[in-house]
C-alpha cells in the first residue's frame, strides 16, 4: 500500500489545484482541453516515441496481450451497454472508461518500484501501444458515426500524425536539430499536470453522486481488465516479466486523459470525471492485492 504513495498523491495534488482554480479563476476548461488534445498530448507521444530504447522485437507478445485484453475488453462494455439500452452518451463513456488505463504517471512508477527498471521497459511499450489507442482511436470511439467516419475523425487529429512522426524519426535520427527535441520534451511534459488540472476543475463543478455505473466502470478496469489480461497472457504462452507488466498495466485505474477526450469529442463528462476518481481511490485497495497474485504467480 505504501508503495502506492509517491505515485498516487502527486496525482491527487495536482487535481486539488484543479478544484481550487475552477472555483475561483475564470477559465475555459474547453479550450484547455484543446491545448492538451491538439499541443501537449501529440508532443507527449512523439517525444515518447522518439527517445524511446526499447527494442519492439522484445516485446511483441505484450502488444498481442494488449491488443487482444483491449478487443475483449471493449466487446464485452458494449455488449452490456446494448443490453441495457444505455444511452449513447453513457454508452460511449463506459466504454472509455472501462477501456482507458492510467499506465503513464500511475502505473510506471508502481513497476519501476516493483519490477525494477528491466520491467519498467516493457511498462513503457504498454504505456506507448495504450496511448495510441487512446489518443488515435478513443476520439474516435466517443464520436461515433461508424467505421468510416471514426477514421476520417482520426486522420484529421494532430496525435495519429505525431505517433508515424515519432516512429519514422526515432529510425531516421538520433537526435533533432537545433535541439527541437528538447522543445518538444517540454510540451510533452505539460500534457499530464494540464489534464489533471482540467480534471480538477471538472470535479469543482460536478455533483459527486456515485451510483450502479461508476462503480460498474471500476470493477471492469480494476478487476475484470488484469482478470482478462491474465488469462490472455497465459493463452499467449506468456511468462515472468511480460506477463506480470501486462496483468498490472492491465490493473490501472481510468486515464486522466479519457476526460480531456470526452471533454473534446463526446460522452458525459460529469460521468466520466466521477468514474475517474472512484476508480483512482478504488485502485487503493485492488492494486497491492493484483501486485501480490502476479509476483506470487
Amino acid at each position: 500500500m505504501l508503495a502506492l504513495l509517491p505515485a498516487v498523491l502527486p496525482v491527487g495534488l495536482i487535481i486539488s489545484i484543479g478544484v481550487i482554480a475552477g472555483l475561483t479563476l475564470p477559465l475555459d476548461r474547453q479550450t484547455l482541453a484543446q491545448l492538451t488534445l491538439y499541443v501537449l498530448a501529440p508532443a507527449l507521444i512523439l517525444d515518447s516515441l522518439f527517445h524511446t530504447t526499447v527494442s519492439f522485437d522484445n516485446a511483441v507478445g505484450l502488444l498481442l496481450g494488449f491488443a487482444i485484453t483491449s478487443l475483449a475488453i471493449y466487446l464485452i462494455v458494449w455488449g452490456l451497454s446494448a443490453i441495457l439500452n444505455l444511452s449513447s452518451s453513457l454508452q460511449t463513456s463506459l466504454v472509455a472508461t472501462s477501456l482507458f488505463p492510467n499506465n503513464g504517471n500511475m502505473g510506471l512508477p508502481l513497476i519501476a518500484f516493483a519490477l525494477g527498471e528491466t520491467g519498467l521497459d516493457l511498462a513503457i511499450i504498454y504505456m506507448l501501444a495504450s496511448s495510441i489507442l487512446m489518443f488515435g482511436f478513443g476520439p474516435a470511439i466517443l464520436k461515433g458515426g461508424g467505421v468510416s467516419s471514426g477514421l476520417s475523425l482520426t486522420f484529421k487529429l494532430p496525435l495519429f500524425w505525431a505517433m508515424l512522426a515519432g516512429v519514422g524519426l526515432r529510425f531516421l535520427l538520433d537526435e533533432l536539430p537545433f535541439n527541437f527535441d528538447e522543445g518538444i520534451e517540454l510540451l510533452g511534459k505539460a500534457s499530464i499536470p494540464v489534464a489533471l488540472i482540467i480534471l480538477g476543475m471538472q470535479l469543482a463543478t460536478t455533483r459527486f453522486d456515485i451510483g450502479i455505473y461508476e462503480a460498474f466502470a471500476a470493477v471492469m478496469r480494476l478487476l475484470v481488465a488484469p482478470s482478462i489480461a491474465f488469462l490472455v497472457g497465459t493463452i499467449l504462452g506468456l511468462e515472468g516479466l511480460g506477463l506480470q507488466v501486462l496483468v498490472l498495466q492491465s490493473a490501472m485505474p481510468t486515464a486522466v486523459n479519457t476526460f480531456v477526450i470526452a471533454t473534446e469529442f463526446g460522452g458525459d463528462a460529469s460521468w466520466v470525471a466521477r468514474a475517474i476518481v472512484v476508480s483512482t481511490l478504488t485502485s487503493f485497495l485492488t492494486i497491492p492485492f493484483v501486485l501480490w497474485l502476479s509476483t506470487s504467480a
